[in-house]
C-alpha cells in the first residue's frame, strides 16, 4: 500500500445505505456489490471522503443535513457525502442512459434493445449530465476543503464529471477506474458522434484512466484515435482487480456458510457444475443452461451423475430488458428440467452465504459471460474451492487475460463450444485438475485486492512525481 493520503472516492453507489422501517426508525444497511467491496482498502488505509448518490428518501434527508462520519465494516473511519439529485433526472440517468444504454454498448449487447433507434440524447442531456454536474459540484466543494486530496472516480456512471471538475480546478489530481469492458470503436456507432466524443474527452480529463486488462486499455486508445483525441493527455493503465483473500477465507469457514454447505454436501451428485451470476443479459445464463441441457442430450451416460446448480442474483428488475431476460432464463431452465428431471436447480435470490458454500464444492464452474470487465466469481470461487474444481471461463471475461493458462476456455457465443468445454472440464485427469486449481489460488493470493489498490494509487503517485 502506498503512503497514507487524502482521497475523494466518487461512485454512484455508497458503501452504506439508509432507509426507514415501518415504524419510522432509521435502518442502516451495509453496501453490497463488487465495487463497494473493491474500494474497502482505500478506506482502511487512507483519509477518505466518499461521494455517492442519495437514492432513498432518508438518504436525501441526510444529504440536506451535510456529510456524515461513518465507519467501514472493519472499523475504519471515513466521511460520507451524499448527493441528492432531482428524482426525474436521476431516473433518466440510471434507468434510461447508464442502464441499459451505456451498459449494453460496453458489453456488446445493443442488439438486445427493443428499440435500438431510440434517441439517446434526452437521457444524456436531461439525466446523465445533470447528475454528473451534481457530482462535480460536490467534488469541487470537497477539493476546496482539502485541496491536496486526490479524486478517484469509479465506472461508467461518471464520464462527464472529470471534465466538469477539471474546468473549475485545473490542478486537481484526478483518476478514473473502469470496472466494465471497453468496446471496439464501432461499438459506439449507435450514439451520436458528439456524445461519444464527450464521453471519451470526459475520461481524458483525468490524470490517470485505469482498466482491468490490456485488451480494454487498447480498445480505449483505439477509440480515442478514431475520434481524433489525444490519449496522451492521461496516463492510461491496466491493473486487474482482485479478491480480499483474508475476508473470503474467513467467510468460507463462517457458521452461515457452513450451514449452507451441509445442504450442498447432503444432496451432492457425483459431479457438480456451478454457476453464480446476476440475471443480467451480459452474463449469458440462457446459453449456459441450454449448453447443459444439450450436454445431457448428447451424453446419456452422464444422466444421473451430474447436476447443475445455478445461483442467480436478481438484477435491475426495474429495467424492461432485465425483466425479459430473467423470464428467458426461467423458460430455458424449465425446458432443460422437462427433458432431464432433477438435473438442474436454479435459484433466483440474494444468498451470499449460499454462493460461497457452493464455491467450495463445485467440480466445474461455468463463467461464460458475453463480456465482463473482469469477473470476480472466477477468482472468488477458485480461492475457496476444496474439490480441485475446474473453471470454464469465457474468453471475453477480463479475468481470462490473467487465468487463461489454468482454465478451460469457452467462446461465449458458441453453443457447441460450451458443450465441448464442459465435457473437457469434467474429464480432466485428477493431477491436471489439482495443478490448475493450485495455480489459480496461488495467483489470487499473490495478486490480491490490496495489491490492486496499491497499484492504482501508485499510478497517482507517478503522476504527482512528474508534475512536481
Amino acid at each position: 500500500m502506498t503512503s497514507r493520503r487524502k482521497l475523494i472516492v466518487v461512485s454512484n453507489r455508497a458503501p452504506v445505505g439508509f432507509d426507514v422501517d415501518g415504524e419510522g426508525r432509521r435502518v442502516v444497511r451495509r453496501g453490497a456489490g463488487g465495487l463497494v467491496t473493491a474500494l474497502r482498502p482505500l478506506v482502511q488505509h487512507h483519509d477518505t471522503t466518499w461521494v455517492a448518490s442519495a437514492v432513498t428518501d432518508e438518504e436525501r434527508r441526510l444529504a440536506a443535513a451535510g456529510p456524515l462520519d461513518c465507519e467501514s465494516r472493519d472499523g475504519a473511519p471515513y466521511r460520507l457525502r451524499l448527493v441528492a439529485h432531482d428524482a426525474a433526472a436521476y431516473d433518466l440517468f440510471y434507468s434510461v442512459f447508464a442502464n441499459p444504454i451505456l451498459w449494453f454498448i460496453h458489453h456488446g449487447l445493443w442488439d438486445l434493445k427493443h428499440d435500438p433507434d431510440a434517441d439517446p440524447t434526452p437521457g444524456w442531456r436531461d439525466g446523465y449530465l445533470p447528475v454528473n454536474r451534481g457530482f462535480a459540484d460536490a467534488v469541487v466543494e470537497e477539493l476546496d476543503r482539502e485541496p491536496a486530496a486526490a479524486v478517484f472516480f469509479q465506472d461508467y456512471h461518471l464520464y462527464a464529471a472529470p471534465r466538469l471538475v477539471r474546468e473549475r480546478r485545473s490542478n486537481a489530481l484526478l483518476s478514473h477506474f473502469m470496472h466494465i469492458p471497453w468496446p471496439e470503436p464501432e461499438g459506439w456507432d449507435v450514439l451520436p458522434r458528439p456524445l461519444v466524443e464527450e464521453i471519451h474527452d470526459g475520461l481524458l480529463a483525468n490524470d490517470v484512466v485505469g482498466f482491468h486488462t490490456h485488451r480494454w486499455r487498447s480498445r480505449f486508445l483505439a477509440c480515442c484515435g478514431e475520434l481524433g483525441l489525444d490519449a496522451t493527455r492521461a496516463r492510461v493503465t491496466a491493473h486487474p482487480i482482485s479478491v480480499d483473500v483474508a475476508e473470503f477465507e474467513s467467510l468460507a469457514v463462517s457458521e452461515p456458510v457452513q450451514e449452507r454447505e451441509r445442504e450442498i454436501v447432503d444432496g451432492r451428485p457425483e459431479r457438480l457444475i456451478l454457476r453464480v451470476d446476476r440475471t443480467d443479459p451480459s452474463k449469458n445464463v440462457v446459453r449456459g443452461l441450454a449448453a447443459f441441457g444439450l450436454l445431457l442430450d448428447r451424453r446419456p451416460d452422464l444422466r444421473g451423475r451430474i447436476r447443475m446448480l445455478a445461483l442467480l442474483d436478481p438484477s435491475r428488475q426495474t429495467i424492461p430488458e432485465y425483466v425479459a431476460y430473467r423470464a428467458a432464463i426461467e423458460r430455458e431452465a424449465a425446458a432443460v428440467e422437462a427433458r432431464h428431471p432433477g438435473t438442474l436447480h436454479v435459484r433466483v435470490e440474494d444468498d451470499f452465504a449460499g454462493s460461497i458454500a457452493a464455491y467450495k464444492h463445485f467440480d466445474v464452474l461455468l463463467v461464460n459471460s458475453v463480456a465482463d470487465g473482469l469477473n470476480l466469481v472466477s477468482k472468488e470461487a477458485a480461492l475457496v474451492n476444496v474439490q480441485d474444481g475446474v473453471v470454464v471461463l469465457s474468453e471475453n471475461a477480463g479475468a481470462f487475460e490473467e487465468l487463461q493458462e489454468w482454465v478451460v476456455p469457452v467462446d461465449p457465443l458458441d453453443l457447441d463450444g460450451h458443450v465441448v468445454a464442459l465435457e473437457r472440464a469434467l474429464e480432466l485427469p485428477a493431477g491436471d485438475r489439482r495443478a490448475r486449481a493450485a495455480a489459480i489460488r496461488s495467483h489470487v493470493r499473490t495478486n490480491d485486492l490490496a495489491a490492486w489498490a496499491a497499484a492504482e494509487l501508485g499510478e497517482l503517485d507517478h503522476v504527482s512525481r512528474i508534475g512536481a
